[in-house]
Parts: C-alpha cells; sequence; structure tokens
C-alpha cells in the first residue's frame, strides 16, 4: 500500500478516522468519545474545541495504526449534520458553544415564524419544514445570546458553520471557510433549487450571509492541510458530506428506488429523487450531494432520538452497557409495553419538537425484560413509521431497507427490524458508512480509487435478515406503537 485515503466521520458521541486502502479496505480505525452537556431540558451542546481535539486524536491514534508507511492521497469528512457553531475568523476562538442538531432552544424563534406563508416560503426553497432541528434558528439565537458576535460580524471577523465547515477551518489552519452542497442543504439557509444561500431566509432567520461558508460541490478540492501531529502538510481535504448522506453514498446507491437507514444517536432514512420532491408526509427534500455541478436529490426522514434512548433506559435501569440491555431484551417475549422515546421530541414524519417521552401498556405483569425489550423495539418502530411514509411520498412500495451504523451490530435489533417493517434488511459488513463514504468519495476524487469496483466488493460481503414473524403479529404490534404515539402528540405541552 503506496497510498490511502483518511476519512474523518465527526458523530454526535464519537469522533472517527479510518484509512482505506485503494481497495477500499479498512486497514486502520480509531475512535474518540466526544462530550455532550444538557444544560437545560431541551438544551444539548458540545464544546467546538472539545470536538476539534477529538478529531486530532482521533486523526493521530488512525495514523499511527496504518500498517506500513504510505502517503495520504485525499482527506474525507462526515458530520453530524445541523450542528453549529459561531467562531472568530482572525483568531479560530469559539464564541459560545456548539448548539446540536437534538437541541431544541430556538423553538420559541421558530413558533414566532409559524405563519402559513412563511412555513410555505421556507419549505419550498429549502426543503425542510420549520423544525428547531435545523441550524438557521440556531444562529440567530447564539448571535443574540453572545451580543458581541453582531459586533464581530459588522467587522468581518466571524465565521459560521456546520461542523464540516469548522473542522476544514482548523484543518487549513484559518485559511479555508467552505462547506459542501449537503450540509448546506440542511441548514434552512440554503436554496435547493438555485444552488445557493438565500438572502431571504437570511434575512427571515436574521443570520448575515456574510457569515456563512463559501458552497462548494461534495468532491471539490476544498484545501490542504496544514502539519499537526502525525498529519503531514499539503494533504487535500478532497470530499465533505454531512453523515447521513455519505452513508448513502457507502452503500453504493446512485439511482432512485433503494432507502438505506443510519442508526447512530438519531437515525434517518434517505432515497434518492429524480427532482426536490415535495413530501406530504413529513419528510424532508434534500441534497444528497453535488459532483462536477450535477446534484443528486434526496427524500430524507430524520429521527430525533434513536439509539441513545437505549443507552438511556440502560442507565436509567441500572444496567452496565446497552449489551445487558440487549440481553435482557431477549428474555422477553414482547407485548402491549410500549415506549415512545421522544426524549428530544419526534422528529419525522411528526415533526412534534415540544413532545414527551413516554412508557405504556404496563402492568402489574411487566417484566424489566419487557421494558428492555420495549427500548429496541422503539428504534425499529420509528423506522417503521418513516419507511412507511416514504413510501407514500414515492407512490410505491419499497422492498428491502439497506442499514448501517453501530447499532446494526445487534442482531436482536435488526430482527426485530426486519420483523416490523415485514422487509428483508441488508446489513453491510463495514459499519462505519458515514466514514467510508466520505472516504470513498475523497479516494475517487483523488484518483486513488474505482468507485465502481469498491461498491461492488462491498454489496457482495452483504448479509440479508428475513421477517420471521406473521402479518398478524407485525400489524398488532404496530398498532399498539401508533396508539401510543398518538396519546404522546395529543399530550403534547405548548408553552
Amino acid at each position: 500500500m503506496s497510498a490511502f485515503a483518511l476519512a474523518i466521520d465527526q458523530g454526535t458521541t464519537n469522533t472517527k478516522a479510518l484509512a482505506l486502502d485503494p481497495d477500499g479496505r479498512i486497514v486502520a480505525r480509531h475512535s474518540v468519545p466526544t462530550p455532550i452537556t444538557y444544560p437545560r431540558p431541551g438544551w444539548v451542546e458540545q464544546s467546538g474545541d472539545e470536538i476539534w481535539r477529538a478529531t486530532t486524536a482521533a486523526i493521530d491514534g488512525c495514523l499511527s495504526a496504518v500498517p506500513e508507511p504510505a502517503t495520504i492521497a485525499a482527506i474525507g469528512v462526515s458530520n453530524q449534520r445541523e450542528t453549529v457553531l459561531l467562531w472568530r475568523r482572525s483568531t479560530g476562538e469559539t464564541i459560545g458553544p456548539c448548539v446540536t442538531w437534538q437541541c431544541r432552544r430556538s423553538s420559541d424563534r421558530i413558533d414566532s415564524l409559524r405563519a402559513p406563508e412563511i412555513e410555505e416560503a421556507v419549505e419550498s426553497k429549502t426543503g425542510l419544514g420549520l423544525d428547531p432541528l435545523f441550524p438557521a434558528a440556531k444562529i440567530g439565537w447564539l448571535l443574540d445570546a453572545y451580543p458581541h458576535a453582531r459586533s464581530l460580524s459588522d467587522r468581518g471577523d466571524l465565521c459560521a458553520g456546520t461542523i464540516d465547515s469548522w473542522l476544514l477551518f482548523n484543518l487549513t489552519s484559518g485559511v479555508v471557510h467552505a462547506t459542501d452542497a449537503s450540509n448546506a442543504s440542511r441548514t434552512q439557509l440554503f436554496d435547493i433549487h438555485e444552488q445557493r444561500w438565500s438572502e431571504d431566509l437570511c434575512a427571515l432567520f436574521d443570520a448575515p450571509l456574510s457569515i456563512l461558508p463559501r458552497v462548494e460541490d461534495s468532491d471539490a478540492r476544498f484545501g490542504t492541510t496544514q502539519a499537526l501531529g502525525r498529519l503531514p502538510q499539503g494533504v487535500p481535504v478532497h470530499a465533505m458530506m454531512g453523515d447521513s448522506h455519505a452513508a448513502l453514498f457507502g452503500h453504493g446507491i446512485r439511482a432512485p428506488g433503494a432507502v438505506k437507514a443510519t442508526y447512530g444517536t438519531g437515525s434517518s432514512l434517505m432515497t434518492l429523487t429524480e427532482r426536490p420532491l415535495r413530501s406530504r408526509s413529513g419528510l424532508s427534500a434534500t441534497v444528497a450531494w453535488r459532483r462536477s455541478g450535477r446534484v443528486a436529490y434526496a427524500l430524507e426522514g430524520n429521527i430525533s432520538v434513536s439509539a441513545q434512548a437505549v443507552a438511556w433506559m440502560a442507565e436509567l435501569m441500572g444496567l452496565p452497557d446497552v449489551d445487558a440491555l440487549s440481553t435482557l431484551a431477549a428474555a422477553s417475549e414482547g407485548g402491549d409495553v410500549c415506549f415512545v422515546p421522544a426524549l428530544a421530541g419526534l422528529g419525522a414524519p411528526h415533526w412534534k419538537d415540544r413532545a414527551r417521552a413516554a412508557l405504556t401498556g404496563m402492568s402489574l405483569a411487566t417484566s424489566r425484560a419487557d421494558v428492555a425489550r420495549a427500548a429496541l423495539e422503539a428504534i425499529a418502530l420509528q423506522i417503521v413509521d418513516v419507511f412507511t411514509a416514504m413510501e407514500r411520498d414515492l407512490d410505491a412500495p419499497l422492498a428491502m431497507l439497506s442499514v448501517d451504523g453501530g447499532p446494526t451490530r445487534n442482531n436482536l435489533l435488526m430482527q426485530l427490524q426486519a420483523n416490523l417493517l415485514g422487509r428483508p434488511v441488508k446489513r453491510l459488513k463495514v459499519h462505519e458508512l458515514s466514514a467510508f463514504g466520505a472516504g470513498v468519495l475523497a479516494g475517487a476524487a483523488a484518483g486513488l480509487m474505482d468507485e465502481a469496483k469498491v461498491e461492488a466488493d462491498l454489496k457482495r460481503s452483504s448479509s440479508v435478515l428475513v421477517p420471521n414473524l406473521d402479518e398478524g403479529g407485525r400489524e398488532a404490534k404496530v398498532g399498539v406503537w401508533k396508539a401510543a404515539v398518538r396519546s404522546v402528540i395529543d399530550n403534547t405541552v405548548v408553552r
């Protein structure tokens, strides 16, 4: 191996780095946890400086594990989307925290905009419904919460951006402030039809256009690195994509008709479309990626709390980890116990940001195993909701679900997913599909990899889980879930 691609995936709870050889094989990897804080109910934040420190540690750990001396041909970056921060252009000093995608602190700002004509204007330009998930209102919140930020903006000394642009700024020692079209499309400030920042949307959300990054193709040559630890100077950053988009790319999906689900702290289902598709079912239109100026569009459903709900439940039950919860869940035969994990509101297809979690259907016969199983089933049932909404929008059935993410290692969860979806679930051997996709895109852009060959090799290694629950049992469980979700929505308190 004379050269390899370095892939960085900056996720909500971990930052990973992978080294991919020219055949797309992972030859080294390293992961570093990323702290999260919850200063108030509904508020979720991280430190930009901590994220950067975790990134440099992940890079160094990965490069130290590369088995032989080799050149880094290119870097690809994937990132947790919709998390946004401000920093000084001149010094790189952060202004306030990273406000994460799960954070609901901008709910009041969003509520003040809820008028039919405004919602129509925003969705028609961006493909996204009004929700605190998206960064536009968060930028306005940060500018108001840290008043000196606006004076820095007026002097041209303020940058705003999603995590990809923050990492790029640091990788290039402040030379480049840029993002790609996939991340830009998730800000609610980007016109996905015109492929540019919208002055009207920036004015609506009180987010100055001047502080936003330059928007490039997803496989652009964004800039080159400055020397940093084991990372040498002059390595091209040749790909950036949001994590869900990078996972879609990593699955080898290049045409409409296939759908993938990425399981993580939250989850995302995404499928390619021929054009921006206006959802009738609570989903979002988005840019999957942009290559050589050509835009690939997608339909997506975002789930706010997914694997995080299982970790939360394990801690609440006094279990040592998620594996212990899964072992306990396997002892239950299921039943009417249902957990609706609205711990940070409900995302797609419901979009109830003030909803709160509920555990329903319990009786004196309910066991700890039943509650543990309900937590796992909640991950799968949220996927079912979005998958069903996607079929409605596409006016066509979807035959299979392709999956990725750390939770897909859990065999019980994946069998529950197949059973409750009533469809086969295809699982690839690579679980880090976001990092993998960004690495392959960078490797292909740099001429290191044969993209088609890498995709074919990966698909040959997949395995498929088929449903083993009868249709009556599936419909009964989904019915209990729908009733529980409806109860949560009906009892949501609007402040």
